[in-house]
């Protein structure tokens, strides 16, 4: 997700992307997913924790709570995680996620095809821009 920050444009030179942004109901808080498909890195704690100090200051709303982080890799090391959260102001949590070599049986026919998902990803591009997405 791209994020401006709602401020005069002299004051923001750069665009920051959040790669998921939810609001959760019944937390009352926004929650920013930061989605890495390598081991967990300690930097990425402090992106998320600059992340959540942004849209803190310039997303929360009136009764909101503080945003929450959650970083999704595909390892990590339980020691590295808590030295690279330790000082960290923002609530940040890290998990790990398994890739399924074949989709769950209760999910057939839920979800699009593949020719189905390129035919709708084509269907939004501008005119020419879609050439490089496989047949």
């Amino acid at each position: 997700m791209l994020y401006r920050p709602p401020a005069p444009a002299d004051a923001w030179q750069k665009e920051y992307f959040i790669d998921l942004l939810f609001y959760h109901r019944f937390l009352k808080a926004l929650v920013a997913f930061e989605l890495k498909v390598g081991p967990f890195e300690p930097e990425y704690a402090g992106k998320m924790d600059f992340y959540l100090s942004l849209l803190n200051d310039k997303e929360h709303g009136p009764g909101d709570r503080p945003s929450i982080g959650v970083i999704l890799c595909a390892e990590k090391d339980d020691i590295e995680v808590e030295y690279a959260l330790r000082t960290k102001a923002n609530p940040i949590g890290v998990a790990t996620y398994v890739l399924q070599s074949k989709l769950p049986a209760e999910m057939k026919g839920k979800l699009p095809s593949a020719r189905q998902l390129r035919a709708a990803v084509r269907s939004v591009l501008p005119e020419g821009k879609g050439e490089g997405i496989a047949k």
